[in-house]
């Protein structure tokens, strides 16, 4: 929210781009701020859809563009390309924009892969969203979310009773949560953190060996931990806690997550397709 509320405050007139894919809050944070709004349509990927963007944006091209590009979608882990976005904006001279990264997931998986998607402020983006309680292990939920100084400088509001400058939508904050946080890295740091996720993309690589070579289609994105498979039994779903959207299901390879679990919920789904062969289930 910090970031489409930065970005709306700096184009009050834009138009806010976003995938099918992005998460169901971003509706209602548009909802919120009562910012103009169109959903693009996303790939079989879950990557979105470049020339439905583009043609989405030639057609409303005298409006500022505020784009939120997926670093790991909610269902498939797919990374939306922000070159490609910003070749869009070229092509068609858009010269007013904000890009906004929503990593909550592979905001803490990218950093520490040998070869990772655009991800940073580097890459073009103006401001990235993390969330603290996936990878990085918050036992409370909590984000981190990071922009430019100049960006932040305005909405800052100078609140004289408590003596600083705010520059947050909450005005309070919460203490715990940025120790949490703290202690994580001091615990672990970048060596470990590299260590972690190293593990989890190999236990994504098992689930998906595993789920294929048992007759069951699996795919999981590039550097991604979440793992793709068809939609298994509602036995299978509540015993899991499974995440399914339609015909699929996803189970995501975080750090709890090892080989003999994988191997565990692909017997179910294999039990549970011997006892229902004609539905499934």
């Amino acid at each position: 929210m910090y970031g489409l509320y930065i970005g709306r405050e700096m184009f009050p007139d834009g138009v806010v781009y976003f995938s099918q894919d992005t998460h169901y809050s971003v509706v209602k944070i548009l909802r919120v701020l009562k910012s103009r709004n169109i959903m693009i349509k996303s790939q079989d990927s879950g990557e979105i859809d470049y020339e439905d963007l583009y043609e989405t944006i030639r057609i409303n091209r005298d409006s500022p563009v505020i784009f939120i590009a997926n670093i790991g979608t909610t269902m498939k882990g797919a990374v939306d390309d922000v070159g490609r976005v910003r070749k869009i904006l070229d092509d068609l001279v858009i010269t007013n924009f904000y890009i906004h990264a929503d990593a909550a997931l592979s905001g803490m998986v990218l950093p520490f892969v040998d070869e990772p998607q655009p991800y940073g402020f580097d890459a073009g983006f103006d401001s990235v969203a993390v969330s603290g309680h996936k990878m990085i292990g918050s036992p409370m939920p909590c984000g981190v979310a990071l922009t430019k100084r100049e960006y932040v400088g305005r909405i800052a509001r100078s609140i004289e009773y408590v003596g600083v400058l705010d520059t947050t939508l909450t005005g309070s904050r919460n203490a715990i949560t940025p120790l949490m946080l703290w202690y994580a890295f001091e615990q672990h740091g970048l060596d470990g953190f590299r260590e972690i996720v190293g593990e989890c993309i190999s236990v994504a690589e098992y689930a998906v060996s595993r789920f294929n070579d048992s007759g069951i289609p699996a795919w999981r994105n590039r550097n991604s931990v979440t793992v793709v498979f068809p939609r298994p039994s509602e036995e299978v779903i509540r015993r899991w806690q499974l995440a399914p959207y339609e015909d699929i299901a996803h189970l995501i390879a975080m750090p709890h997550v090892t080989r003999e679990i994988i191997d565990r919920v692909v017997d179910d789904c294999l039990r549970s397709q011997q006892t229902n062969p004609s539905t499934g289930e």
